[in-house]
This record gives structure tokens, C-alpha cells and sequence, in this order.
């Protein structure tokens, strides 16, 4: 950015610090060739998403006449989102396959030659081994093993984390599991049911960070080891562990494991994937008396009220009776890619990675290439960061996936990790060199065995805000999408690698933030500055309509652009709709061409001290300049100059000129009323378009919340 512009900002500041004496409410196009701050292709980078929804859902959307209206919205590439792994359950693609033990149980490996029968459906299936309590659901199998009362079932690691499948030493991947007790308690003991294998080395540790949660807050304190809590000749069986001879207040307690006895698990040995890593049937931990009594902390529930736990990792193996129908789907890919709902462009998918086996991930992508789909991207598993993975276990599993796709074809273009949506850096414990960042220590991971080249993009989600945002906090979206992007780089992922938001919207929790204007505006600023921050792709959250419900504000809840009733019959067009429609259709052209993105400077300041008009200028490929403008803004319109400035001579600028389309989106063109599941917008839409003979002098009117559009030529 020039001095010139530095300047200019800085002025516009002071006038307003001043009393507002500056009456230039100026937007100025840094349109110099040399500086354009990104490049891309509307058909390739700006996308919509399918995710895991309602069965009766995908009868509706993915046909006539609603496909049409979806498509109407002009979102162009589609990437396909995996909901089982964040409900923790292993992924049948194809509901034909084979099975490791043929009875119906162990590991699944889908079907990689396509038959006659279409895959129009694909379900999750519980894993019986996992540790982790999950609180999303209702069914039983969300709940651990760890703390279910029942000694005859037990949590399993992820046998691919063991010596076996990465050619590495147990301790450089150390499995464990947290028992969070809810409060500080007393504690002195822990008694283990291990199963088969068992740690031979372990270690217990306690939390020092008092309430703070050691997943979320990773630096607000260290594990510390009881000092009775070594154990590096263990035999298995149920043990009771004296910890400490002072009683130790803690919450979290933690076992570390760092060496298997690799002896094999209840499902025999004849699969050695039943004999590596490591096995707890109930975990215990409270106070051991001198006269022997165990006094347990521990909640025992196979249910709602058991004792939380987190687990490093869980064993994919599942029987044919695991499989979860709930009246929703992860829509069949024949279905999905047959529909219409691609346009004929390639898609990202998904693999199952964290709760799968590298071979049914490579029958997976053998499916597709048998039936000739077309495939841009393959993210890796999904949101690791959320599933609680330490870095370096995604990343040993990510090589072994990575070389068993690309064995079916070397050219994939592998990437990840599909990070939930955060606004900072994600921190974990730290390694014994002190490094923190996840993403950071992954990339660490790739260089240091030579693999780098198998992240060909860095995918992320992106959900800025809580369930009920304030109106304010729209200003900070460009602030937000931009520093994220700028944490990526600076942990490490090369130049070269793409940055995608691979799913996104205003928040992840639902509510009538997104039908409101609010969720238009925000769309408009978060497509602008991911772009101008040099973002490669970016895919809203979602594409397929569902019935609105009470959101998180008391308004209708809502993911989607289209409003349906419980029969998806569709009643009307949500704002993001018609946000969606000017991004798309009307700032950029919807042509498979490059669209140059040029920085916007802007000297108008609100009564706050904020900037409530953004704008983000494009070149497009028919010649013409295109603007989009956002005003943050909900209780005055503004009034802009626009110039475009080539270097720092300012005598250079040029202006629209001739004709001008302006398309105008406010609260005058829409206003939702919230009636909880019967809310409803009127008016609704469409969007105001006219004309404008532009000159130098030309002052342009930006409603009070609202997207613009201006497109001409400049001279």
C-alpha cells in the first residue's frame, strides 16, 4: 500500500477525531497493475456445499423444480462436507463391501467397482470403542466407555497410530484419555480396568490449570505427573494406583501412554489391528484410604450424567448392526454427482480418515474414478482440531492415507485438516521445545519425514461469530478473515498452497442472524476480504434447504438461502440469497476466467470511529470495473466518490464514466419478521437495479444496510 494512501486513511481519521470537519467521503481503487491482491475464477472459487441432512430432504432439492432454484442462488462449485466424524462414527460411502471378518464386524472396506445398483444413500455406524463423550446426540453410543459402568466394553486407539503402520517408535505418538471429574476433586488414586493390549509405560498426571480446560485453553497450565503416577512395568489387569500421599485438588486427570503390550484385544489375533495400541475397559480415580476402600469421583452411566472423557484416538472397528438410521443421510455419490447439483464441475470430497483405514479410502476415490466423476480436491478427514487430535496422530495419519490414494492416482490433490471455525491460532500442549501451534507442528510433521508435497491445499472453516451476535460485530469481519489467513501462513503452510474455507457462515450454531439482513451484509464482507486477503476458494454453508426451526435468538433458524415448510415446498427467498445473487452474478462475471482483485482505500468514518462502508473493487474479464460496497451501517446511508488510481501520481485518476448499473440490496428491499419457525421476510426481495450516468464528480447513495453493486467502465 502507498504513503499516499497510508496518508489519506490517516487523514480521514483525524477529521473525524476533530469534529467530522472532512466532508470528502472518498473510495479510492489502488488500480496500479503491479499491486493486484489476488486473482481468481468465480466457477472455481466461489462454491456452495451438500452436508449430511434430512433423507426426505435430498428427494426435494436434488430434483426439479428446487434444484433449479438452488442453482438460481449462483453459487458454482460444490464441495461435498462429511458429518460422521464429528458424530464420531466410521462412514459406509458404499453401503457393499467387505468386511475384515466376514461374519459382519471388524474393518470395512467399501465396494471400489460400481455396480448396477446407483448409491443414492450413505450412513454412519457407531464405533463400539470409542472413549470420548459427545453431548450432540441423544443415542447411547455417543457416550464413552471409558465411564459406562460396564466392564465387558472398552475404549481401543487408532491401531494406525501404533509401530505396526507408522514404522515409528509408540512414544512419539503417546495415546491417552482425560477423565474431567466436572469440579475440583480430591484425588490420590486412580484404579485402570485395562483390556488387551495395555500399557506397559504410562503415566497419570493431574491438570495445574485449576477450572480452565486443558482442550481449549492448552497453555493456562501443564499436566503434571503424581508423584507416585510412573509406571514403566505395567502387566494389565485392573490396577489401583496410589498417586500422591497428599491429597491433590484436580479436576483433570490424565493418562498418558507411551509403550503397548501389544497383546490382542477381544476380537482375536488373527488381524493385527486387534493387537497394537492400547485398551481401558473403566476408569476410575477419587481416594484410597488407608483402610483400602476406594472412594470413586466417577459418575458411572452408560448415558446422559457419566463422568466426561476425551480420548486421543479411537479404533474405526464396528459390526453391521453399529449402523445409525436417524432420518438423515450423507447423500449417496451417484446420486450426488448425477444430480445437477455439480453443474458438471469438479467437487471436493471428503474421505473418512479419523475413524476409518487408508484401504476404504482408497476404494473410495477408485469408485469415483471408475464412474468418471469429476474431482478437484480430497480434504482429509474432518475437523481434527474439534475431534480432539493431537497434531502429530493427523498427521501420521495423513501420510498413510495420502500413500494409499495416491496409489489409485498420484495426481489427487490431497489436503486439510478442515479446522473448525476459529478466529486465532489453535494452540495444544506444548512439546518439550515449547512449540504450541497445531497447524504448525502438522507442517512440522510433513517436512521433517519428507512429505510436504502431499498438502496440495489448507482447508478451514470459518464461523466468526456466537449464536446471537450483536449488529456491531459485523465490522470486524474483514479484521477477522484476514488475520486467520495471515495465522496460517505464519505457522508455516508454504506459499504455494492454497488457502480454502471449505464451510462457512455467520455462526455455527443457527439462528435468525442469517435470514436478517445481518447474515446478507456479512456474506458480502467475509466473499470480499477472503479474496483481498488472497483466499483461493471458499464454499457456503449450505446449498440444500431444510425446514426452519427456532434458532438460537428466538428468530427461525437457518443454514440455507431458500425458506421451505416441513413438506420443503419452498415459501420464499432468505437474504443470503440475494447476497449470493450480487457476489455471483452481478460483481463478478459468472464465466470460467480470471477476476482481478484490486485493494480499496476509504477515508468515510462513522460517528464510532468505525469505517461502516467497505468496498472491494474487481477487473473483471468482459473489461469492466465491478464494485462491491457494503454498508455496515444500520442507521444512516452514506453518500461515496470513487476514483481509480494508478501509481502515486494522483493527476492519473480515472472515474466511471457513461452508464453505470447500480443494484442496490437494503432493509428497503427486505425486512424479516421473526415468528420462530414461522418466520418470514416482506418484503422479499429482489434487489433494486438502475442506472447512473457516471462522471468525476459523481456521488454515489449507499443505503443504511446494505450491499451495492456498481459496475462500468473507468477513463
Amino acid at each position: 500500500m502507498s504513503i499516499r494512501y497510508l496518508v489519506l486513511t490517516f487523514l480521514g481519521a483525524v477529521a473525524f477525531l476533530i469534529g467530522g470537519l472532512a466532508t470528502a467521503q472518498d473510495l479510492v481503487v489502488d488500480s496500479t497493475p503491479s499491486r493486484v491482491a489476488n486473482e481468481f475464477s468465480p466457477v472455481r472459487s466461489l462454491g456452495g456445499t451438500v452436508d449430511r441432512i434430512e433423507e426426505r430432504a435430498a428427494d426435494h432439492a436434488l430434483q426439479q423444480p428446487m434444484l433449479n432454484e438452488i442453482l438460481g442462488a449462483g453459487w458454482q462449485v460444490i464441495s461435498y462436507r462429511q458429518n460422521t466424524e464429528l458424530e464420531a462414527e466410521a462412514w459406509h460411502w458404499n453401503p457393499e463391501g467387505t468386511w475384515s471378518d466376514p461374519s459382519g464386524k471388524g474393518y470395512f472396506v467399501g465396494k471400489s467397482t460400481p455396480s448396477a445398483v446407483s448409491l443414492d444413500h450413505s450412513y454412519g455406524y457407531a464405533l463400539p470403542h470409542r472413549g470420548t463423550t459427545m453431548d450432540s446426540a441423544e443415542q447411547g453410543f455417543h457416550y464413552s466407555k471409558l465411564t459406562d459402568g460396564d466392564t465387558d466394553t472398552y475404549w481401543k486407539s487408532n491401531p494406525y497410530l501404533s509401530k505396526h503402520f507408522t514404522g515409528e517408535d509408540d512414544a512419539l505418538l503417546p495415546q491417552w484419555v482425560i477423565l474431567d471429574l466436572g469440579n475440583m476433586q480430591k484425588v490420590n488414586a486412580i484404579r485402570i480396568a485395562w483390556g488387551e493390549p495395555y500399557a506397559t509405560q504410562y503415566r497419570v498426571q493431574f491438570w495445574t490449570g485449576r477450572e480452565s480446560n486443558p482442550r481449549h485453553q492448552a497453555t493456562s497450565g501443564v499436566w503434571q505427573t503424581f508423584s507416585n503416577g510412573i509406571v514403566d512395568d505395567g502387566h494389565g489387569g485392573t490396577v489401583s494406583l496410589p498417586l500422591t500421599k497428599i491429597t491433590i485438588s484436580a479436576r483433570y486427570i490424565r493418562v498418558w501412554m507411551t509403550a503397548s503390550s501389544n497383546s490382542c484385544d477381544s476380537h482375536g489375533s488373527s488381524d493385527i489391528r486387534n493387537c497394537v495400541g492400547y485398551a481401558i475397559r473403566e476408569l476410575y480415580a477419587g481416594m484410597l484410604p488407608d483402610d483400602g476402600a476406594f472412594i470413586d469421583a466417577v459418575f458411572h452411566a452408560s448415558g446422559p450424567g457419566q463422568t466426561r472423557t476425551i480420548c486421543s484416538s479411537v479404533d474405526p472397528w464396528h459390526t453391521a448392526d453399529d449402523i445409525v438410521k436417524n432420518g438423515r443421510e450423507q447423500v449417496g455419490f451417484d446420486r450426488f454427482f448425477k444430480s445437477g447439483i455439480t453443474r458438471g464441475l469438479p467437487a471436493m470430497v471428503p474421505i473418512a480418515m479419523i475413524y476409518s483405514t487408508p484401504e476404504d479410502a482408497a476404494a473410495q476415490l477408485a469408485y469415483l474414478e471408475n464412474r468418471h466423476y469429476p474431482v478437484s480436491y480430497v480434504e482429509m478427514g474432518e475437523e481434527a482440531d474439534g475431534q480432539y487430535m493431537q497434531p502429530e496422530d493427523y498427521a501420521a495419519l495423513y501420510v498413510q492415507f495420502a500413500a494409499a490414494l495416491h496409489k489409485v492416482d498420484p495426481k489427487l490433490k490431497l489436503g486439510g485438516p478442515s479446522f473448525e471455525g476459529v478466529n486465532e491460532d489453535i494452540e495444544v500442549w506444548p512439546t518439550a521445545d515449547g512449540r504450541v501451534s497445531w497447524l504448525g507442528r502438522f507442517i512440522d510433521y510433513l517436512k521433517g519425514r519428507g512429505r510436504i508435497s502431499d498438502l496440495a491445499f489448507m482447508s478451514f472453516e470459518h464461523y466468526p461469530f456466537n449464536c446471537v451476535s450483536k449488529w456491531n460485530e459485523l465490522y470486524r469481519e474483514p479484521e477477522l478473515i484476514t488475520h486467520i489467513l495471515e495465522v496460517w501462513r505464519n505457522d508455516g503452510v508454504p506459499a504455494d498452497v492454497p488457502l480454502m474455507m471449505t464451510e462457512g457462515n455467520l455462526s455455527g450454531s443457527s439462528g435468525g442472524i442469517f435470514p436478517d439482513i445481518m447474515g446478507a451484509l456479512w456474506l458480502a464482507d467475509f466473499e470480499g476480504s477472503f479474496l483481498t486477503a488472497g483466499g483461493a476458494a471458499s464454499y457456503f454453508y449450505h446449498s440444500i434447504p431444510e425446514p426452519m426451526w427456532r434458532g438460537c435468538d428466538a428468530g427461525g433458524g437457518s443454514f440455507n438461502a431458500l425458506q421451505v415448510d416441513k413438506d420443503f415446498r419452498i415459501r420464499g427467498y432468505l437474504s443470503q440469497y440475494f447476497a449470493t445473487q450480487l457476489i455471483t452474478r452481478e460483481w463478478a462475471q459468472p464465466v470460467d476466467q480470471p477476476h482481478r482483485v484490486f485493494r480499496v482505500v476509504s477515508n468515510l468514518y462513522d460517528s464510532s470511529g468505525l469505517k461502516p462502508v467497505t468496498a472491494y473493487a474487481l477487473r473483471r474479464p468482459d473489461g469492466l470495473w465491478a464494485l462491491l460496497l457494503v454498508n455496515r451501517d444500520h442507521d444512516q446511508g452514506h453518500h461515496v466518490t470513487i476514483a481509480f488510481r494508478t501509481g502515486e501520481d494522483a493527476t492519473s485518476d480515472q472515474h466511471f464514466t457513461g452508464l453505470v448499473t447500480q443494484i442496490t440490496f437494503s432493509d428497503a428491499q427486505y425486512q424479516w419478521h421473526s415468528r420462530e419457525e414461522n418466520s418470514y421476510a416482506d418484503p422479499d426481495g429482489p434487489p433494486l437495479r438502475s442506472e447512473i450516468a457516471a462522471g468525476a464528480g459523481t456521488r454515489y447513495d449507499i443505503p443504511k444496510a446494505s450491499i451495492v453493486v456498481l459496475r462500468g467502465e473507468a477513463k
